[in-house]
Formats: structure tokens, C-alpha cells, sequence
């Protein structure tokens, strides 16, 4: 049981430490810097969202053949819906925007920017609690040894997180501490919406493996809407490429060895 807490903490512990750049930073982050780590984010999500849910989630089926397909299909579509029905009910602002998405609302900079980060934290904290989940109960495809594998993985892509999200925030005039809280608390969904997976595991075993594609299209939504975006406008771009690249093979490799 230790080891399942400590592996729902490890994401949260990497958005503190990207959090704490802010102490370190003394103007914003350099755009160099900031594309490499969207890429790298970006290059771990699609990696654990295809080793760690979506394989799973067909090997789990495979005993149905060539529909073994279908709740794969199904979860990701319907994890790619929940993340669009989101980000339209939920007034935000993306980084570098100052145009704000959603509804209209009153809402600081400072909120919206950290309600957008918040927001798209929500699947990373499902997947991590699902992939637990699965191990827990015992799912061939999926070992205590490759759930801590994902955990580690989305701590490591929140480190640049925590740190994209917290400097803006000293950049809107906000001081060092309140900027650190406000990154470290974007990342505190993470670790809640893995223990409401896993406490609803017994119930949820039937149509894991519709949950784990769930948490992959959610996973990619988040990707393709505002990561790659982000890391593909204006110059250095092929620095957010290399970035991609080496956050996918780590995850990949991590997901392999340690599964």
C-alpha cells in the first residue's frame, strides 16, 4: 500500500520541483528552454498514453480477436470528448495567449492561466491511478513495477510543467512563494484523481480497459490542442522536436525495462 501512495505522490513531487525554477529563474523562462520542455512533455504523454494505456487496454481484450479493438477505440474518442467538453465549459487562458477560452468569467490572468494547467492535469492523474488500478486487481498487462514506470514518467514531463506554469506567474507580478504555490497546486489534481480511480477500482475492473483508452485520449487531446501548438509556433521549433523525441524514447524505455 506505501508503494501505491508514494506512486500517486511521485507526479505531484515532479510539478513542486519544476515549481520551484521560479527560485532559481530571475526573468522569464528563455524560449529555448521552454520549447525543449514542451516537446519533451509532449514526447512523454504520447509514449505512456500508447505503451501504458492503449496496449494494455487491447491486450486486455485480445481474447475477443479483432474487436479486441473496439473498447480502445471507444475509451479514446471518449477521453478526446471530456478533455473538448472541458476546455469549452471552463473559462481558461493558455500560455502566451491573452485571449481567454470558455465562458466568459471574471477570473484573473492569474486563475484562468492556472485553471488551464489544472485542467489538463486531470488525465494524467486518471492515467496514473488506472494503470495502479489495473495492477492492483491483478490484469496480466499490467505489473506494479510498469504503473510506478508511468508514474515516474508523468513526473518527469510535469517538471517542465511546473516550471512553464510558475514562471508566467512571477512574470504577472506575482512574488516568488505565491508562484511556486500556484504552479505546485495546478499539480495537486494529479494525486486526487488518481485515489478516486483507485478507490473505485472493484468497480471499475469490467471496463478498465475502456478507462485506460479514456485516460490516452484525454492524454492526447491535451497534446495536440496546446502543447504541440505552443511548441511549434515561432522560432526554435526544431528544438521542441528534439525535446518530443527524447521524452518519447525515455518513457518508451522506462515503460519496456521496467515492465
Amino acid at each position: 500500500m506505501t508503494t501505491i501512495i508514494i506512486g500517486l505522490l511521485i507526479p505531484l513531487l515532479g510539478t513542486m520541483l519544476g515549481s520551484a525554477f521560479v527560485f532559481f529563474m530571475k526573468k522569464d523562462m528563455p524560449v529555448r528552454v521552454q520549447k525543449s520542455l514542451l516537446g519533451f512533455a509532449s514526447g512523454v504523454m504520447v509514449a505512456a498514453s500508447v505503451w501504458s494505456l492503449l496496449i494494455p487496454a487491447m491486450e486486455m481484450e485480445a481474447p475477443s480477436g479483432a474487436w479486441s479493438v473496439l473498447p480502445a477505440a471507444v475509451g479514446f474518442l471518449m477521453g478526446m470528448g471530456f478533455l473538448l467538453a472541458l476546455d469549452e465549459l471552463t473559462p481558461h487562458l493558455h500560455l502566451g495567449s491573452d485571449k481567454p477560452e470558455g465562458p466568459r468569467s471574471r477570473l484573473s490572468r492569474t486563475a484562468m492561466l492556472a485553471l488551464a494547467v489544472t485542467i489538463h492535469n486531470l488525465p494524467e492523474g486518471m492515467a496514473v491511478g488506472i494503470v495502479f488500478a489495473g495492477a492492483e486487481n491483478g490484469v496480466a498487462s499490467i505489473s506494479l513495477t510498469s504503473a510506478i514506470a508511468v508514474s515516474l514518467g508523468i513526473a518527469l514531463q510535469n517538471i517542465p510543467e511546473g516550471a512553464i506554469i510558475s514562471m508566467p506567474m512571477r512574470a504577472e507580478g506575482n512574488s516568488r512563494w505565491r508562484s511556486f504555490l500556484i504552479g505546485s497546486l495546478s499539480g495537486a489534481v494529479e494525486p486526487v484523481g488518481a485515489l478516486a480511480v483507485l478507490l473505485l477500482a472493484s468497480v471499475l475492473v469490467p471496463v478498465l480497459p475502456y478507462m485506460l483508452a479514456f485516460a490516452a485520449g484525454a492524454m492526447f487531446y491535451v497534446v495536440v490542442e496546446e502543447l504541440i501548438p505552443e511548441a511549434s509556433n515561432g522560432q526554435h521549433s526544431n528544438l521542441s522536436t528534439i525535446g518530443f523525441a527524447i521524452g518519447f524514447v525515455l518513457m518508451m524505455v522506462l515503460d519496456v525495462v521496467m515492465g
